[in-house]
């Protein structure tokens, strides 16, 4: 966040509208458009200051992509962040139309924030229709409406919009665009955000929603309240080993997409996939008590996997 605050040659930013104050001041659309090389600039500082995982995904990506990688991880960014970091519904549904509103505006021609200005080049070469990225912004304002679901094919129809537009454009933009490949990766986004549920199920539950089935909790006679108490029960502990099995299998029908595309591209897939499949097997290894104890995978176990595709990647 420091080095964004410490740009001196920004467009002055319009934050008069409620809520932007929430967040830094470069989020808000401003007054007038950056040049181009100031939006790209913004896009790679963003990318590369906000996720360390994303950062050493690029390692294994072409040069020639890695401005477009950064632009539409920028825009899935802050997208994320107007939906789940404001602490209010009213304002992130707010912000979150007029956020899609400079989407618009950059499908026309003429948008005013860093992201879509940098991302104009991006959706001209890979022809990205509007629609992958407005899918993200569906899910982001059902999770201000919509905090149960009472079946996992229900959990499924939110997967739809909240990970797997983001496989798509990937695809995209690494020259993919046919419904074979979008349907294996949409298996492995799937997976990825189930494994993420099952992870943040405590943290998730202080935001006010349940991402496990509500049927699978009354299959296995476990409460709302077990999770508020955060009482990792038999009961519980035993649904979340059905659950992780579950991720599991969605990992596996995801898995022949990586014989489907270049060797750079499956790099990073591997690497995803098998990070979320870390993450499945710590919550196996604290006895899938998730309760209060969020799983994570150590340090060295993901210096491990980052060894592990860069010797597969230059054999």
């Amino acid at each position: 966040m420091s080095s964004m605050a410490s740009r001196s040659h920004t467009a002055p930013v319009h934050t008069s509208a409620a809520g932007w104050s929430n967040f830094p001041s470069e989020y808000a659309v401003p007054d007038r458009a950056p040049s181009d090389e100031e939006a790209r600039q913004y896009c790679r500082r963003l990318a590369r200051t906000h996720y360390e995982n994303f950062s050493v995904a690029t390692w294994f990506l072409p040069q020639r992509l890695r401005q477009h990688f950064f632009n539409v991880y920028a825009y899935c960014r802050i997208s994320d962040d107007l939906g789940d970091e404001t602490g209010d519904a009213e304002t992130s549904l707010r912000l979150l139309d007029e956020w899609e509103a400079e989407l618009d505006a950059g499908y026309a021609g003429h948008p005013r924030h860093p992201v879509f200005v940098a991302l104009a080049d991006t959706i001209r070469e890979f022809e990205i229709p509007k629609h992958e990225f407005s899918d993200l912004l569906t899910a982001f304002r059902q999770d201000q409406k919509v905090t149960r679901y009472e079946s996992f094919d229900d959990l499924l129809g939110y997967c739809r919009y909240s990970a797997n537009p983001v496989g798509h454009l990937v695809l995209y933009l690494c020259g993919y665009r046919d419904a074979e490949r979008q349907q294996l990766s949409d298996y492995s986004c799937t997976a990825l955000q189930l494994a993420n549920f099952w992870q943040d199920v405590t943290l998730d539950y202080a935001k006010g929603r349940i991402y496990l089935p509500l049927g699978d909790l009354r299959q296995y006679g476990v409460s709302e309240e077990d999770i508020a108490r955060q009482q990792n029960t038999p009961a519980f502990r035993e649904m979340m080993r059905f659950e992780v099995d579950r991720a599991r299998d969605w990992f596996r029908r995801g898995l022949p997409l990586v014989g489907k595309v270049d060797h750079d591209l499956a790099t990073d897939i591997e690497l995803f996939s098998r990070g979320g499949q870390e993450v499945l097997n710590a919550i196996e290894r604290q006895a899938f008590s998730v309760l209060g104890l969020r799983p994570a995978i150590s340090r060295r176990r993901k210096l491990a996997l980052v060894a592990r595709a860069a010797l597969v990647k230059f054999l």
